[in-house]
């Protein structure tokens, strides 16, 4: 698992093919948090060695199959690493059309030999429990529907004009627009990361220059914000709200620096922001709780890296465990096991068995 940031002196000093190339890769590899994904080590010295130069986007793709024939057992290792790279390829590509058959074809390409249904559309209608919508979900399209509603979405958005907007409008609009696009959830798997590239590059023939950080480090709440933009329960005074996705575009596309936390999308409004002083008590507090463990020290680091990774607010299982530690299940069990003791995390109800978050 790739814990620390390999491609931050590339940005902050290379010339502008190594930094576009670096912010391509540390993109790729940021949106596979939207599926709960990390990637491994290979695959970030194979980054490196494109970003420098030393071989081409399709030769890493090569050496990342070449690796994977003889590594088969990481699982799901596997598919960030290898949806990473294709990603950063596409983004790194400036061809692009703004049709349903472009989107088809970027699952395709994105996920080819991973999923059996790669650019294809669904034929069964889904659901999917969210934290941040207490187990509640999203109402997707209709499976008889999917390609209608595709097209329908992108033509009325090719007819569209921004002549004349603010960019407070603007951004509203974009907003919407993603919003409904990803609702839409046409395939069974794969949706947001699709969704993910082919907006990227859709504002950047509006002139956007969508070099960034903020997909990198906000995957995760850029997913929860599309789901927070499609979901009413008005008998609970919840309404759809494009207001998180919009201070996200903020920082995306104006360089704004909005607060993005996870927490204050939650329906409840239980998961407050906290003020700085509480940070600094948390940070405290965690401090405190490390040197009472009776653990070792490896442990303690383990279970720090897993807080960091997924914050208090994130639900997690084993499977999430083993991809950010990069350990097998038994040992994975075991730490579970204990944090549960020592009351460092707490089972979540709802979300199927051996689900649990932090605790605060």
């Amino acid at each position: 698992m790739c814990s620390q940031d390999p491609f931050k002196e590339y940005i902050k000093q290379s010339e502008p093919g190594r930094r576009d190339r670096a912010y391509a890769w540390r993109t790729a590899i940021g949106l596979q948090d939207v599926d709960g994904l990390k990637t491994s080590e290979y695959l970030a010295g194979t980054a490196i060695q494109n970003i420098e130069g030393k071989i081409t986007i399709d030769e890493a793709g090569d050496l990342l199959a070449a690796y994977y024939e003889e590594n088969p057992e990481y699982g799901r290792v596997e598919e960030a690493d290898k949806v990473s790279q294709r990603i950063a390829k596409l983004l790194s590509e400036k061809s692009f059309s703004f049709t349903s058959k472009e989107y088809l074809a970027i699952h395709k390409k994105l996920f080819q030999g991973i999923y059996d249904k790669a650019g294809e559309i669904r034929e069964y209608n889904i659901t999917k429990k969210e934290w941040i919508l207490d187990g509640a979900t999203v109402t997707y399209g209709s499976a008889s529907e999917l390609e209608a509603t595709l097209e329908y979405d992108i033509s009325q958005e090719k007819k569209y004009s921004y002549k004349g907007l603010s960019m407070d409008e603007i951004i509203h609009h974009i907003a919407v627009f993603v919003a409904g696009l990803w609702q839409i959830h046409v395939f069974g798997e794969g949706n947001t990361r699709t969704t993910a590239v082919f907006f990227i590059k859709y504002l950047r023939t509006l002139g956007f220059d969508v070099t960034n950080d903020i997909f990198a480090q906000n995957a995760w709440y850029f997913r929860n914000a599309l789901v927070r933009a499609n979901y009413n329960d008005l008998v609970n005074g919840v309404h759809e709200t494009t207001e998180y996705l919009e201070l996200f575009l903020k920082n995306l596309l104006l360089g704004e620096k909005n607060e993005l936390h996870n927490r204050t999308m939650h329906i409840s409004g239980k998961f407050k922001k906290p003020s700085k002083q509480n940070i600094d008590k948390i940070k405290q507090d965690i401090e405190n709780a490390n040197r009472t463990l009776n653990v070792s020290e490896r442990t303690k680091k383990n279970i720090q890296m897993l807080r960091d990774a997924l914050g208090n607010d994130r639900i997690f299982g084993r499977s999430d465990v083993m991809n950010i530690l990069g350990i097998t299940a038994s040992p994975a069990s075991a730490l579970i096991k204990k944090m549960l003791e020592y009351g460092v995390i707490k089972p979540q109800k709802g979300y199927g068995k051996g689900k649990y978050t932090f605790t605060e």
